[in-house]
């Protein structure tokens, strides 16, 4: 049985594409770029905002680049839960693994102060035992790093951990952890992409997460 559960926030615990999407538009607007449509966004988000904001104006120099954070920055965290919402089934999730005694955490390349703000926003109720984001000195997913960190704050056997996510991105921090791997097909990318990646295990319902948790369900990627 798993004791220890880590989600990625966009994407797996939250959609958060639309309030993504539109801040970045906001910045490239506000210096002058065209803006893209909120579906392209799915395929720029994922590896921190820097690399968002690269990847929506990729001709940019350094200094535009960090003209552009600072506008995305500015706005999202003014309108970072205007549209976002939980995934169906997500809430209830996370209760019952509470009920269980499993503990949960994030771990999320959104930078730290926005990975708090919604978190507590729309989870006020969740104990969490970590909430981790991308911060200075530590290198983003799929570094492994970050779940290093939770495990120092949460000390966990990584046989009894299991990493939730919904790009190649958080499965291959889990493979690089060495822990277990589920990912999920409500999110952001393909399950092509899953499969690319190993995942040990693909859901396409969070209660499946349960499953896996009581020991349930076999790997996938042997299939």
């Amino acid at each position: 049985m798993k004791k220890l559960v880590i989600f990625d926030l966009d994407g797996t615990l939250l959609n958060t594409i639309s309030d993504l999407g539109t801040a970045c538009n906001h910045a490239l607007r506000t210096m002058g770029y065209s803006a893209h449509p909120l579906s392209a966004y799915n395929y720029m988000v994922g590896n921190g905002v820097r690399k968002l904001v690269e990847r929506a104006a990729p001709e940019v120099d350094e200094n535009t680049l960090n003209d552009l954070l600072s506008y995305f920055r500015e706005y999202y965290d003014a309108h970072c839960t205007d549209t976002t919402e939980p995934y169906p089934g997500i809430p209830e999730l996370l209760t019952q693994l509470g009920e269980r005694g499993v503990s949960v955490a994030v771990a999320t390349n959104k930078y730290q102060a926005a990975a708090e703000e919604i978190i507590s926003h729309f989870f006020p109720n969740v104990p969490f035992v970590g909430v981790l984001g991308q911060v200075e000195d530590r290198p983003v997913k799929p570094d492994p790093s970050i779940v290093f960190a939770l495990l120092n704050q949460f000390p966990t056997p990584k046989a009894q951990v299991l990493m939730c996510g919904d790009s190649g991105v958080d499965i291959e921090t889990a493979r690089r952890a060495c822990v277990e791997s589920a990912g999920v097909t409500w999110g952001f990318r393909p399950v092509s992409e899953l499969r690319r990646a190993y995942a040990d295990h693909i859901i396409s319902s969070p209660s499946e997460v349960l499953t896996i948790v009581d020991g349930q369900m076999g790997f996938d990627r042997f299939l």
